[in-house]
This record gives C-alpha cells, structure tokens and sequence, in this order.
C-alpha cells in the first residue's frame, strides 16, 4: 500500500491539477459503491499522458484504445509523412503504394492539426488533390511537395490561400513558374525558407516576388535554375541570411544583388566556371557580405588573384571558403587570404594547380584559426 501511495504522489506531481483531482476521486470512490475508471479522466489529461509516450509504436497503439483516444491521437498529431516520401525510410523489399486526391482526403479529415506534411515523391498526385488544403491547411507550417511532378501553378494556388500560415516549402523539381510563386508569396507573407532547386520555370521575375513579400526570409535554394540571372534578390531583406544557389547562370549585377541585403551568412555559387563574365565575382567583397561565413565557390575556375583579395578584404567574417578547382588564384591570391582572413578555420584548395610552397606558407602564417585545408 505505500509503494502505491508513492507512485500517486509522484504522478501527482507530473500531471495537471483537474487530473490530481480525478486521480484523487478515484481512491476516494474505491471506499463506496461507484467505481470510476481511466475513461472519466478528462480529455487534457489523456492528451497530456499521449504527449508523454516517446515511443512512435506506443502512440499508435494509443490510439487502438478507444474512438475516442484515437481522436485525441488523431488531434495530437503534428507531422504527416506518406510511404512514398523520398525521405521515408522503408524496407527495400516494400513497394510503396501510389497516393491519390482520395488517400490525401482521408488522411486530412483525420489529421486535422498537421503542422508539418510531406508529400514529396506523390509523383502522380493532381492539381486537385491540393484543392483539399483549402479546408485542412490553416495549421500548417511546412509542406514538402519534392518529386510531385504533376503539381502546376494551379496547385501552388491551392496551397496559397489554405495554408496561409506556411513557413517552409520545398518544391524541389516542380512544374511550378513565376506565375505560381508569386500568388504563393502574395499569399504566404511569413514564408521563411523556401527550396526551388531544379525548378526550371522560375526566373528572377518570380524570385523579385518573393524577397518584395516575404520579410522574414532566411533561406532560398534556387541551385540548377538555368533561367536565374541573380538580378531578382536585388532589395532583398537583411533577414536573408542562406542561399544555395549552385549551377546557375548568374551574371555580375546578379551577385551583387543577391549579397545586397547585408545578412548572407552562407552563399553558395559552384560551379560557375561556364557562366559567369569577367570580374563579377568581386561583388562578393564590395563591402555587403560582411556577416558572411561560409562561401562556397567551387569550380569558379575563372576567379582571378584579384577577385579574391577584394573577397578577402569585404568578408572579414569568413570561417570557411571553398576555392576547390579554383585554377587561376596564384601566390598573390594565396597572400590575400593570409593577410585578411583571421578567422578562417576551413579552407578547400584541392585540384588548385598554382597553390605553391610559397602559397601555403602565407597561409601557415597569416590564417591562425585554420584547422582544415
């Protein structure tokens, strides 16, 4: 009897006040005729107990209970993520069934207050199965559309005016065009991360709609955007702080605005080497990315000893650059580097044919900080 008496006490103290006292009716009751059981406790108290099981399995029996746990289960559930999600980790043996308009619904009816859903790798999924958003995407704060190659500017529309609240989007590989963008970012005015990569109808037309809407924007991937220039991110807030933007055609005034907020803290523009004309790369050091961190400049082969000595006087704050296959910095570029970047910890210099003995000992004395080369 005192060891149960204990267990109460230390449940008691975990547990909200309108449970203690269900919990305290109970072992008064036990006295008298009425019997009370777990299904009298309230449903905060049973939502409370379903919050403490951290393992997946139990809260999926959770709902095996009862209608009425599964609907707090149902309720409770915060993320949805379909069989056929490309980052679903599954038994290579399984093959994924096929998600249609109708799976999606039931799916939606019963997980009313999803704040996260993946539907990435639904690669025949229409239009029209995003239409049902319009009724369940007011809680949602991420979506994954990776993959849905059959998702047009109309579905983007879908996704605009139910999940007004989004944060995050990933449209990975989308049919999507700069018509679609823009009634999303009209739309989705706290969006804060957005992935675009491989969408080859986005231009910086669409890009300009989204950084002139969305002000709390942190991060944009637009990496193998062919039609992407750069120009778009001119005016952009000094909340943009994340950029991938790797194999595009970026031209000189598109750097120089994509730096032009002053908050890149990350910029990624690899593999450059076919695209990009004369000095445009040391917009990058004309005094707008001093808070950047890391730069990744791979396969800019074209990037000249002067080019880097402006970088490495305008990013002072640089702890790691990648001039991997960088071919034309000599010992002047080298000397640069060691005599302004101070807090450079991650240097890659691989395949860089003039990186001499002359070279490196700059950089032995001038890049204290420096732990990887």
């Amino acid at each position: 009897m005192e060891d149960s008496e204990s267990d109460s006490l230390t449940l008691n103290m975990d547990l909200p006040d309108d449970c203690v006292n269900v919990k305290y009716n109970v072992i008064d009751d036990s006295q008298t005729d009425n019997s009370t059981t777990i299904m009298d406790l309230p449903d905060d108290c049973l939502v409370f107990i379903f919050k403490w099981l951290s393992d997946e399995r139990d809260r999926e029996v959770f709902g095996l209970t009862c209608t009425r746990w599964l609907d707090i289960q149902n309720r409770n559930q915060k993320s949805l993520q379909f069989d056929c999600s490309l980052t679903y980790t599954r038994q290579l043996s399984r093959t994924p069934r096929k998600i249609d308009t109708h799976d999606l619904h039931r799916a939606l009816s019963c997980f009313q207050y999803l704040r996260s859903l993946s539907l990435s790798g639904c690669t025949e999924l229409p239009d029209s199965g995003l239409k049902l958003l319009q009724c369940f995407g007011s809680s949602l704060r991420a979506l994954h559309l990776d993959c849905c190659f059959e998702i047009t500017d109309n579905g983007l529309s879908f996704v605009a005016s139910g999940c007004p609240f989004l944060i995050y989007i990933s449209l990975y590989r989308c049919n999507i065009t700069d018509v679609g963008l823009e009634i999303l970012a009209k739309s989705c005015l706290g969006l804060e991360d957005v992935n675009l990569m491989y969408c080859l109808g986005i231009t910086d037309h669409g890009i300009n709609g989204l950084v002139q809407n969305c002000a709390y924007l942190y991060g944009i991937r637009i990496s193998n955007c062919r039609g992407m220039k750069g120009v778009g991110f001119h005016g952009c807030s000094q909340t943009l702080a994340y950029l991938e933007a790797e194999s595009c055609k970026l031209e000189p005034e598109g750097i120089a605005s994509m730096v032009s907020g002053g908050g890149l803290e990350y910029l990624n523009i690899s593999n450059l080497s076919w695209s990009i004309r004369g000095d445009g790369l040391s917009a990058i050091g004309g005094g707008f990315a001093k808070m950047l961190r890391v730069l990744n400049m791979r396969l800019c082969r074209i990037v000249r000893d002067e080019d880097v000595a402006l970088i490495a006087k305008g990013c002072p704050s640089l702890v790691e650059w990648n001039l991997a296959l960088c071919h034309e910095i000599r010992v002047a570029g080298w000397e640069s580097i060691a005599l302004n970047c101070h807090n450079l910890e991650r240097l890659h210099v691989n395949r860089c044919r003039n990186l001499c003995d002359r070279g490196l000992e700059a950089l032995k004395n001038g890049c204290k900080k420096l732990t990887v080369l």
